[in-house]
């Protein structure tokens, strides 16, 4: 390493934030980079290691533990460090199709199993990929490099999320020719209507589809494969199909009353207000909107805590969520060692904002809805919510959270947004291209595979593995095009 005491000389900085009361009055992304000269400070602070966790991407007790990727960090931060800009830069987009969406929107699963975290402070591994790549584009090195030779193999992909673009990325540099269908007005799934501008600007998707495009991908939107676009047909035009369509089944909550009017998914929601933004700046109200109403999210995630930051910034009365799960540990537990995740209570931009304009952090722990009440126009007016206990099931042993009689609250509530997760793939899709499904209803395929039921169809992302990470998805599109190409070729390269 350029500097072996980095981690005892520098302390880790991280970008600064725009204060909670200020940025919730547009949707921009609020971080200010760090200088040149503190980013390369931080980067010093890789301490050669010699087993990177970081980098590792294993699973301990069920838990992703490093990298997805295996991006090869300690070599980028030393790069950084002394200066090599380009060829940081080369060995990131190695491992990483996709760094300028990483470095925005992953948990940093990288910073959590960090050699330097079980003593201290993590390296800032996630604000240095992001140095690297907005350098990248800066200098130019970041630019299209189209395939010399063409196969004249044609593959087509369904669905534009993370996992499509990996594949589409991956398979385009082989020297095929993509085609990516895409249902929605606008190219990127999930990291374009599941993700608010405040963590993912939609120009950055952008700048890489110029990217790709001028690379020789061909993107085509408002194809609803499965509807407007046959299944047969691209099964007969191309060499191979991949299906990276997504978990888009969200999960629902049956309680009386669920018919009210003012009750939404939050992908819904989300998507909704995205696209007015993008259409309009939100000046054609086509959006399901939180202005003045008090709000209820159901679910306590990333998405949750979407829809809390989306609900403030559209001016809600207040603003609450509930989660079914006890509060986390503001510490690591004794049986939740480093470089297992750690499961520990996490604030985040969203909840600060709530602390920051309401006095008190929405969370509202164990948890749920019991009943949705409405007017007699049919409009929520209130939802009565229910304290849980974990029991064990008697017949099953499994652990449950079960209501406990006699905790019932009434809340006021006009609007509820439901982030409870998603339950799998969309039955319209399996069922034109005829694939056998897991008993959740993902893709199935052999263990490690991605090859369905169907021969040429393959799948990848959150459709073969249930709802996950951006860059688990992005490791799956990778993966799969890997088996697409030795499908196509006898060997591959990837």
């Amino acid at each position: 390493m350029g500097k072996p005491t980095g981690f005892l000389d520098y302390e880790r900085v991280e970008a600064t934030a725009v204060s909670p009361k200020e940025r919730i009055k547009n949707f921009n992304e609020f971080h200010t980079p760090l200088s040149e000269d503190e980013q390369r400070k931080q980067s010093s602070r890789c301490m050669d290691c010699g087993v990177p966790f970081c980098q590792s991407g294993m699973t301990i007790k069920g838990m992703t533990s490093g990298c997805p990727l295996n991006n090869l960090i300690p070599e980028w931060n030393d790069l950084l460090y002394t200066g090599n800009w380009e060829q940081a830069y080369h060995r990131l987009h190695k491992t990483s199709n996709f760094p300028e969406f990483t470095s925005r929107v992953c948990p940093a699963l990288c910073e959590k199993a960090c050699t330097c975290g079980l003593n201290g402070k993590a390296v800032c591994t996630k604000e240095n990929e992001m140095a690297i790549i907005e350098h990248a584009y800066a200098k130019g090195y970041a630019k299209a490099n189209p395939p010399k030779v063409r196969t004249k193999k044609r593959i087509a992909v369904v669905g534009s999320g993370p996992a499509g673009l990996a594949v589409a990325d991956q398979l385009n540099q082989r020297g095929h020719s993509v085609t990516v269908y895409e249902r929605a007005d606008r190219i990127g799934g999930l990291l374009r209507y599941g993700i608010p501008n405040m963590k993912l600007e939609k120009h950055i998707i952008d700048r890489k589809l110029d990217i790709m495009k001028e690379e020789g991908i061909e993107f085509v939107t408002n194809a609803n494969v499965g509807e407007n676009i046959k299944a047969k047909k691209l099964m007969a035009d191309y060499d191979a199909v991949v299906l990276a369509c997504g978990a888009a089944n969200p999960r629902d909550i049956n309680a009386p009353g669920r018919d009210a009017n003012g009750i939404y998914f939050a992908v819904d929601f989300l998507t909704a207000t995205t696209k007015s933004l993008l259409d309009s700046g939100l000046k054609d109200g086509r959006y399901i909107s939180a202005k003045d109403k008090n709000v209820i999210v159901i679910g306590g995630g990333d998405t949750g805590n979407d829809c809390v930051g989306t609900c403030i910034r559209h001016g809600c009365k207040s603003v609450t969520q509930l989660e079914m799960m006890p509060k986390a540990p503001d510490e690591r537990a004794e049986n939740n060692p480093w470089p297992q995740w750690p499961l520990v209570c996490k604030t985040d931009y969203g909840q600060e904002e709530a602390i920051a304009v309401f006095g008190h952090d929405p969370r509202i722990y164990t948890t749920t809805v019991k009943e949705f009440k409405k007017d007699k126009k049919g409009n929520l007016t209130s939802v009565v919510t229910v304290k849980l206990e974990s029991k064990t099931d008697e017949k099953t042993g499994r652990r449950m959270m079960v209501p406990v009689e006699g905790t019932e609250a009434e809340l006021p509530c006009e609007l509820v947004l439901i982030a409870a997760g998603f339950l799998g793939s969309q039955k319209y899709v399996t069922d034109a291209f005829g694939v056998e499904l897991t008993e959740r209803t993902n893709v199935k395929t052999a263990a490690d595979g991605f090859e369905t039921s169907v021969p040429g169809v393959f799948t990848a992302g959150d459709m073969h593995t249930g709802q996950s990470l951006v860059v688990k998805a992005i490791r799956q599109g990778r993966d799969c095009a890997r088996a697409v190409d030795y499908y196509l070729m006898g060997y591959t390269n990837l």
